[in-house]
């Protein structure tokens, strides 16, 4: 049976903040600070690192662009559905003379409110529209 190499010593010096996180890391992990330092440089000198680093990287863009998809989508559809109840409710509601249009001006706030509160609560308790709608709608043609 061979006897376990002994490792070698070196000193470094390292920057005061780099020390300190690398001491919490080290008491966050119970193990010791050379142990941490030694699997680092390890890291850092290994042959694949960069290849590592590349799949972390790949990874996480992989991940923003799903993300940017789904913003883009719901976006849209925040978009269409402004656009079709505008649309709607141009086509729906003529000008009113003015005399009426003066009491409906004064109920508007009323029912502003009235709105924002409706929409506080659904978006507090949901489903969100986003969620009614199916991910794979094929436009019309």
């Amino acid at each position: 049976m061979t006897a376990p190499k002994k490792k070698a010593k070196i000193s470094v010096y390292l920057d005061p903040e780099i020390m300190r996180t690398l001491a919490a890391y080290a008491a966050r992990r119970g193990q010791p600070q050379s142990l941490i330092a030694e699997a680092a440089i390890a890291s850092f000198l290994s042959p694949d690192a960069d290849e590592q680093r590349e799949a972390a990287i790949a990874k996480r863009l992989d991940q923003t662009d799903r993300r940017l998809l789904r913003l883009e989508r719901d976006v849209g559809i925040a978009v269409e559905t402004l656009a079709l109840f505008i649309r709607f409710w141009l086509t729906t509601n003529p000008p009113l003379p003015e005399p009426a249009a003066q009491a409906a001006r004064a109920k508007a706030g009323e029912r502003y409110d009235a709105f924002v509160t409706a929409l506080g609560r659904r978006l507090a308790d949901g489903p969100k529209l986003r969620q009614e709608i199916p991910q794979d709608v094929e436009p019309e043609t």
